[in-house]
């Protein structure tokens, strides 16, 4: 007979081991959040820089309507997504919006040499950097945390208490990992 000591024991050990586990993946799942949330202040900022180079550039090229109109439309459809898939996909739209209306402004020496211009291309450029360190450690927040949902013997307790792996904020498709080309 395995004496009581033994038992309550190994019940504490698995015990421990549980609590453990649990915190480390709620750590890994916050760390996720936080990552994310550092990463949409920064976006933020960028939505709010959008719409003064818009106007900048509207003053230089007012028949290039089309691309400032979808420029406004990208920033708006990423500003309202509500979910993280939902953000990632809008945001790569407006990436890609944003390449197209710096192409276009290549085209307006008068405009590249505006001073309100280059200020606000500069505090763009700035905050696209910043975008995209943030996106680099929530990814690495998401790859640690998905790596321990599904790693065993953590994956036991990601599964009774329902964590679920998060989507990693990659470069959308193809055609937005290409160069823009502006034709006249």
């Amino acid at each position: 007979m395995i004496p009581i000591i033994v038992i309550i024991a190994a019940i504490v050990i698995i015990a421990l081991w549980v609590m453990r586990s649990y915190n480390g993946l709620v750590k890994l799942k916050n760390q996720v959040e936080e990552a994310f949330s550092t990463m949409d202040v920064y976006m933020k900022k960028r939505y709010d820089l959008i719409p003064n180079l818009v106007e900048t550039v509207k003053g230089y090229a007012a028949h290039e309507s089309k691309t400032l109109e979808q420029v406004t439309a990208a920033r708006t459809a990423a500003m309202d997504a509500r979910t993280i898939d939902d953000k990632i996909q809008k945001e790569n739209a407006l990436n890609s919006t944003l390449k197209t209306l710096f192409a276009v402004s290549e085209a307006y020496p008068d405009l590249k040499a505006n001073t309100n211009f280059m200020d606000l291309q500069h505090q763009l450029q700035t905050v696209e950097e910043d975008i995209a360190n943030a996106r680099k450690y929530y990814n690495a927040s998401v790859k640690n945390l998905n790596n321990k949902i599904e790693m065993f013997p953590s994956n036991i307790i990601a599964g009774i208490f329902h964590f679920s792996k998060q989507t990693f904020f990659e470069v959308g498709a193809e055609e937005e990992r290409q160069n823009v080309k502006v034709q006249f």
